[in-house]
């Protein structure tokens, strides 16, 4: 609800701080006294289009403050919590304008947006009027206005479309995953079936590599040491030893001992080199091999690489990469299995869905018909018994809302073809229109302020009085502020106030000023009988009081 307003230099406003009050608040005023300018204030604070120019002549800005208690406002809530803004039981919006037209707007004095602004005022605010693009008028709102109406809840509806739209997504994507599988699965099965036939062991490509290079190194040295066995055999240094020993034995008898030694040390070395002959053997018999056995060892070696290579991975890899390929395999059929799945629970959803939307459609259907009688009601005394008001209700495209498309069209004369209405009702029906609506959908009303701008335009007597019923019925349950020129319709209000023009020192200024009972006596005497306020006048206020 909007408790107070506060205006500093803005058009005609030099300064002025009104407090508002619960019910049916009147403004009234003579045609250009200002009354407008209060709307265009009050319409720059919640971040509406406006006028260009707003700063008042003479000043170098502008300011806007208006006070809301929001005790039972959880929307409201829930866009300060979004922004970060602190939440608190009054919402203070401040927007100031300078001469160069740059607008600046706090929340609670936090700088913020205009979007923010916008968001605030749409569950704040109603603005109802000849130039209101806004609440009923848009068509999108319609079907919400109409739930509302008919106290149908379409949160069971949403929750079954969530789900449906996300096994969509699931099933979609599960699609895509086996396509893209399907794909791949002749490269997947002809990979396995590689590596399966090659089947690497753990560290295989280490193991032959040293027993390759092994047998390599064998290869070169090989010929040296055979060589070395040559001359160290019985052809070679042993066989020259025992000739060497033989002919020291013979003559050693005629050299009174001193060959002895040497005949004893030639023996010592023909020992030591069998021993070295036996070793250099062994050594030749372990290092023999077949040349068929190495070429089979690096065309092994070679394979492993090459397929470690082809897959990007480390020999050792090879087999991490066949369980990998093998998972795939097996994915693949999960995958055809999961889209089965999907398939039949998306058929089931999407049956759970149409059926509640089309139980849902004839609820709507059935409200419309309480609605359009319940119009009816409404428009004859506000003079509009030859119009109609028509719900009408069409297919279209799913969607969390439904199958429906709701638009209110009306029909301003017996014949003529219904259209919408901010198309087919002149400035005064339309006012009327939109006042008969909100007295129908008064339950939607709660905690909202309703401005409402000369509703009464172009009517009087029994019908402006009407209007005033009306006005005061929807006042009951919500905020109302109607700027008005209809004295039936003043007289209804639970608080009054006056827009006054005044020129001070050749500088014209408005003012808006609460009206005590005498005041508002005079005030409703001068809408009905002009400048000159009489007697009759008076006695008719007090009636209509």
């Amino acid at each position: 609800m909007l408790r107070g307003l506060f205006i500093t230099n803005m058009l005609l406003i030099e300064r002025l701080e009104l407090n508002f009050q619960p019910g049916l608040n009147v403004l009234t005023g003579e045609t250009g006294a200002g009354k407008s300018i209060l709307l265009d204030s009050l319409g720059f604070v919640l971040g509406w289009r406006g006028r260009a120019s707003l700063v008042r002549d003479g000043a170098d800005s502008g300011e806007v403050i208006a006070y809301f208690d929001i005790k039972n406002y959880s929307s409201v809530r829930k866009i300060l919590l979004s922004a970060g803004i602190p939440d608190t039981e009054e919402l203070i919006l401040r927007r100031t304008v300078n001469l160069d037209g740059r607008k600046t707007a706090y929340v609670n004095d936090k700088r913020c947006s205009g979007e923010i602004l916008k968001q605030l005022s749409d569950v704040l605010v109603e603005l109802h009027g000849q130039h209101d693009d806004r609440g009923l008028l848009n068509p999108r709102s319609h079907i919400n206005l109409l739930d509302n109406f008919g106290d149908i809840n379409i949160s069971k509806l949403r929750s079954l479309w969530k789900s449906y739209k996300q096994t969509e997504i699931k099933l979609h994507n599960a699609k895509l995953a086996f396509s893209k599988s399907e794909q791949d699965n002749e490269y997947i099965n002809h990979s396995i079936n590689e590596i399966q036939e090659l089947a690497p062991e753990q560290n295989e490509d280490e193991l032959l590599d040293i027993k390759r290079r092994s047998m390599q190194t064998s290869q070169k040295i090989r010929g040296d040491i055979e060589k070395a066995s040559e001359l160290l055999s019985l052809n070679g240094a042993e066989g020259s030893l025992t000739d060497a020993i033989r002919w020291i034995e013979e003559i050693s008898e005629h050299a009174d001992g001193y060959l002895d030694n040497v005949a004893f040390n030639l023996s010592s070395a023909i020992s030591k080199l069998s021993i070295a002959q036996q070793d250099i053997d062994k050594y030749l018999s372990s290092t023999n091999f077949n040349p068929l056995e190495l070429e089979k060892i690096e065309e092994r070696l070679f394979a492993i690489r090459a397929l470690a290579r082809k897959h990007s991975v480390l020999p050792n890899e090879l087999n991490a990469i066949l369980k990998e390929l093998i998972r795939n395999q097996e994915n693949l059929k999960l995958n055809k299995e999961e889209i089965t799945y999907l398939e039949k629970k998306l058929s089931q959803e999407k049956g759970d869905y149409d059926k509640y939307a089309h139980y849902l459609s004839k609820m709507r259907k059935q409200a419309a018909k309480e609605l359009e009688f319940a119009m009816g009601n409404e428009m004859a005394p506000l003079k509009l018994q030859h119009s109609k008001f028509i719900v009408n209700i069409n297919l279209r495209n799913a969607n969390e809302d439904g199958v429906d498309e709701v638009a209110f069209i009306v029909s301003t004369n017996p014949g003529a073809p219904a259209g919408p209405i901010n198309k087919i009702a002149s400035g005064g029906e339309l006012s009327r229109f939109l006042l008969a609506l909100k007295v129908c959908l008064a339950k939607s009303n709660q905690n909202l302020t309703m401005i409402f701008d000369e509703i009464d335009r172009g009517v009087g007597g029994a019908t402006a009085n009407a209007v005033g019923q009306r006005l005061s019925e929807i006042a009951k349950s919500s905020q109302v502020l109607v700027v008005t020129h209809s004295p039936q319709v003043a007289a209804k209000g639970d608080h009054h106030w006056q827009v006054l023009k005044t020129v001070i020192d050749n500088v014209t200024v408005s003012n808006v000023i609460e009206l005590n009972p005498n005041a508002r006596i005079n005030e409703i005497a001068r809408m009905l009988s002009g400048d000159k306020i009489t007697p009759e006048a008076k006695a008719a206020a007090k009636a209509l009081l």
